[in-house]
This record gives C-alpha cells, sequence and structure tokens, in this order.
C-alpha cells in the first residue's frame, strides 16, 4: 500500500473522470491522497473531494507561490480561515522564480507567515522550490527553530541542497522526475537515508516514463516506487512500504 503526498485530483482536469481515476489509484494500491491547496479557488473542490472519499484522502492548506499577486493579502486571509481540524498541513508553499521574479519580496512574505502558521499550529509543510533553493535556505536559515518539519515537493536538486534540505529536518518528495533521463537527484538518491523520502505525483502534472506527455494521476506513482526501488537495491514493495511510513509519521496519519 502506498501514500502519495501530493496529488491535486481536484484539478479541472479530472473533470471528466475524476472516479475513474480515483478509482485505478486504489486499484494500484495506493490508500491515500494528500492533497496540498494551492489558492482561495481550489479550496471548493479540493473540499467537496475530501468530502467525498474521507477514508482515503487528507487535505492541506496554502497559498502557492506562483498564486502570489498584487492581492496576496486577501488570499492569504481566506485561506487561513479555512484552516480547521481536518487540515493534516500547510501547503503548497514556497518561492517559484522560474518564469519571473516580479513577486519575490511577496513570495517571501507569504512564504514566511505560512510557516509561521505551521509553527503555531504544529503543523507540517509541503514545500515548492524552483529556481529558488538559495532564497529557500536564507528564509529557513531564520525560521528554522525546531519546530518545522515537512517535505521538500517534487525534489529536483544538487546533492549539497538535498543535505542542506536534511540538515533542516525536511523530507525529499520524490515524483515522476526521478525516472527521467536527465535527472539528477537519481546519481545520489541511494546516498539518502531511506527514512527521509516520501512518493508523491504532483499529478496532473510530472508524469513518469513511460507515460511523459500526458496527463499525470495518482496510480503513476507506482512507476516511481519501482525507480526509487530499483536505485536503492530493494523490493517495490520495501519502498512503499518504508515511504508510507515516513508518511504517516510526517503527516501524523
Amino acid at each position: 500500500m502506498i501514500i502519495n503526498t501530493h496529488s491535486h485530483i481536484y484539478d479541472e482536469a479530472f473533470d471528466t473522470d475524476r472516479e475513474e481515476v480515483f478509482q485505478r489509484a486504489l486499484e494500484a494500491g495506493v490508500e491515500m491522497l494528500l492533497l496540498p491547496n494551492c489558492d482561495e479557488k481550489s479550496i471548493v473542490p479540493m473540499m467537496q473531494f475530501y468530502e467525498q472519499h474521507p477514508d482515503n484522502v487528507r487535505v492541506m492548506m496554502g497559498l502557492h507561490p506562483e498564486e502570489v499577486k498584487e492581492d496576496y493579502k486577501k488570499s492569504l486571509d481566506i485561506i487561513e480561515k479555512r484552516i480547521n481540524d481536518n487540515i493534516i498541513g500547510i501547503g503548497e508553499i514556497g518561492l517559484d522564480f522560474y518564469w519571473d521574479d516580479t513577486f519575490k519580496k511577496e513570495q517571501i512574505d507569504v512564504l514566511t507567515e505560512q510557516l509561521h502558521w505551521a509553527k503555531d499550529l504544529k503543523l507540517p509543510v509541503s514545500i515548492h522550490t524552483r529556481n529558488a533553493f538559495h532564497e529557500m535556505f536564507k528564509v529557513l536559515d531564520h525560521e528554522q527553530d525546531g519546530r518545522l518539519a515537512g517535505v521538500m515537493h517534487c525534489f529536483n536538486g544538487t546533492f549539497d541542497e538535498a543535505k542542506t534540505a536534511l540538515s533542516y529536518g525536511f523530507h525529499l518528495g520524490l515524483g515522476g522526475v526521478i525516472t527521467y533521463k536527465n535527472c539528477g537527484v537519481k546519481e545520489f538518491l541511494a546516498d539518502i537515508p531511506m527514512d527521509k523520502i516520501v512518493l508523491e505525483t504532483d499529478d496532473p502534472y510530472l508524469p513518469p516514463v513511460p507515460y511523459r506527455g500526458q496527463r499525470n494521476e495518482p496510480a503513476y506513482i507506482v512507476k516511481t516506487a519501482e525507480k526509487v526501488a530499483d536505485i536503492y537495491g530493494v523490493t517495490t514493495e520495501e519502498i512503499c512500504k518504508i515511504t508510507s511510513n515516513n508518511a504517516k509519521s510526517l503527516f501524523k496519519l
């Protein structure tokens, strides 16, 4: 059985066949989906799916860095008001300067405020970092006081960046990118302790081989598990068990 720590199955990409996609995930051995929020608009569809499948779904609340605009304070206020006892984490939060850094300061401010939520509420975080590890680590240098834990979602950094992330007490989230030929993480992954990794899909994005170019879906996490198992030289079943136990411990499932 597998815990998928990062799925956007509530995304409009699944509007025509969401239940079929969910059933395929269950049949593939996915016992639970963890759904991170993106902005105020994604709250309703995410919560609707959770309410339909409370035994197999858990949810987080957060403002995605790419959704940080001029009106970010309004968005943050709406999202913060939706945090309740059903929420298992703060996410998807982080920094993303891939396309531009117009709202760089605002992204850092938003990340910092949401890290404060996590610390105050004793919740783990799901952190998105793209073209921003230097800035992310500067924030964590200041904010990590022993109360922060979470996942570096879709980790695709260097070995040194991985070691730095681990030094802050974070897990590395491994998804379909680990199956890509040009992914550098697979070159050093065997040197990362297995108790510091979790599996994810980030569906509908970043499908693993052999599904590249298609819509990703939660069931495809099996391909990621197989690749990770191959890198560590263990069985797929062992990787599924270890990473699911890691997720249960981290998110208090």
